[in-house]
């Protein structure tokens, strides 16, 4: 995964960017790809040789489920649905990002000297 001329981001975070995606409905892959792309106004592009093994460590970790279904274009399509597991590992990837975040602002604010 690469952000647009910047490169890889942080371990987990690839993870954490497909369960969000897959917590208002189950997608295939592509469509995943798909999704963190246009919600993050083409900022962030998935690359299929990273998000299958991603997917592949989430099935195995149990943060994911898959079952073959049909695609939109009427293809068949492994189809990803988050778990419970899967919603817990989400909320700890949220409060590790948001203390990130945290830190990384306070480092750019203007010292008060």
């Amino acid at each position: 995964m690469a952000a647009t001329g910047r490169g890889d981001l942080l371990p987990g975070t690839l993870e954490m960017l497909i369960l969000v995606t897959l917590r208002r409905e189950p997608l295939h892959g592509y469509a995943i790809a798909q999704r963190i792309q246009q919600n993050s106004g083409d900022l962030l592009h998935v690359e299929e040789g990273s998000l299958y093994p991603a997917l592949q460590r989430m099935l195995i970790e149990g943060w994911v489920s898959a079952e073959w279904g049909m695609s939109p274009r009427n293809r068949r399509a492994r189809i990803y649905t988050l778990t419970p597991a899967g919603r817990k590992q989400l909320s700890r990837e949220t409060r590790r990002v948001g203390r990130l975040i945290d830190g990384i602002v306070r480092l750019l604010r203007p010292s008060e000297a």
